[in-house]
């Protein structure tokens, strides 16, 4: 394919941003340097672009045949993970790191800009390419949306590079693909003492531990076991001294869920649940509630055009379908505005060592699947337009 051989053309130009990317993170809705450095390049293909969200980018690339609009995704920013690789492009700043692969994906993106900025007149459309900061605090896409991108936009397409799937592969499966990521504070308030006099008191350790247990029952015991749902209670902060009894406690955690109709459902449940415990138990509980990423939903028709494109390009055989993941991903903003695929590419590599899970010290990725992610990109745009 084209796009294949152009992507290998651009492979070394593409393996350069990534490294300067990894050795220079920054955290999210604060990709200063990396935002201007992704205009630099940009101005040196002389194709065009806007600012947005803060440090966004958006470039675009008009074809020379009208037609209809693809957005392609990919973003730009870091966590806080200490890095523990001992590679030449090593992280440079102190406690923060590109342990999720957003380095890669904002250097593949430009190198998907490189082939489809030399293949204009097989652009049958226009394709515009986002540059999205802020997708590990969820608030980069809602932020790129409110500002105006999926405007005339028809479609859009995400790459997200994977440490669980061996370079070669892609998975583009329609359907529900990420869960939402809502998340949850339940602040109990009961009456402090001494621990040697608990007639005197209401424990707030206790209501929050009944709390965090009979919250359990809500995926067990009400709602359907054929849909995956998780409830989890990640923190719980309460008390100061072994012979104290805490006048308060504070329970956080994280929901997971497909159905999107699920939200009103387990919210309730959990501030129902949270303020019938503290009652039995004399206390009093509040909740607060914070949708921070809607389920991902992968367009079927999309997934289709995703499949056919990767198929071209790796092979059917290595056209992976997998099933779905409770993790979250702020792509679900653009995709349920406007049809969406968000995909996964392949990079593990076991004999270099690349075995490491997303988000740990020692996460790193298969450089050689990059040529796979650039031409996905462009040949997933070319098809799109091509419907």
């Amino acid at each position: 394919m084209k796009t294949l051989e152009l992507a290998k053309e651009v492979q070394e130009y593409v393996v350069k941003m990534r490294r300067e990317f990894h050795m220079n993170p920054e955290p999210s809705m604060k990709e200063f340097n990396t935002s201007a450095r992704i205009k630099e390049e940009l101005d040196k293909m002389g194709v065009e672009y806007k600012s947005v969200a803060g440090t966004g980018v958006v470039a675009t690339i008009h074809g020379n045949t009208p037609g209809k609009t693809v957005a392609l995704r990919g973003d730009i920013d870091a966590l806080a993970v200490v890095e523990e690789n001992d590679v030449d492009y090593a992280s440079k700043v102190p406690g923060l790191m590109h342990a999720c692969g957003h380095d890669t994906h904002g250097a593949m993106l430009l190198g998907a800009v490189k082939v489809l900025n030399q293949m204009k007149d097989e652009i049958k459309g226009t394709v515009k390419f986002f540059f999205q900061p802020g997708e590990e605090v969820g608030r980069g896409a809602a932020a790129m949306v409110a500002d105006g991108v999926l405007d005339g936009v028809d479609g859009v397409m995400g790459i997200h590079i994977s440490s669980d799937m061996p370079t070669g592969t892609i998975n583009a499966d329609g359907g529900p693909r990420m869960a939402s990521a809502d998340a949850f504070k339940i602040t109990i308030t009961g009456k402090g003492g001494h621990g040697a006099r608990p007639e005197q008191c209401v424990d707030a350790v206790v209501v929050g531990a009944a709390t965090v247990m009979n919250l359990q029952s809500i995926v067990s015991r009400e709602l359907s076991p054929f849909d995956p749902v998780v409830v989890t209670t990640g923190s719980i902060k309460s008390g100061t001294r072994f012979n104290v009894i805490a006048p308060t406690a504070v329970l956080e955690g994280t929901v997971r869920y497909f159905k999107p109709e699920y939200k009103d459902v387990i919210s309730t449940a959990i501030e129902r649940i949270a303020k019938s415990t503290a009652e039995a138990y004399r206390a009093t509980a509040e909740m607060e509630y914070d949708s921070c990423v809607k389920p991902t939903i992968n367009d079927d028709e999309c997934a289709k055009i995703a499949q056919e494109a990767a198929s071209k390009l790796v092979g059917k055989e290595n056209v992976l379908h997998l099933p779905p993941s409770t993790g979250g991903e702020d792509f679900s903003e653009f995709s349920s505005v406007v049809p969406g695929v968000m995909t996964r590419l392949g990079a593990r590599n076991e004999a270099k060592g690349i075995v490491y899970p997303h988000h740990h010290g020692k996460f790193n990725v298969d450089e050689d699947a990059f040529k796979y992610g650039v031409a996905f990109y462009a040949q997933y745009a070319l098809d799109f337009l091509n419907r």
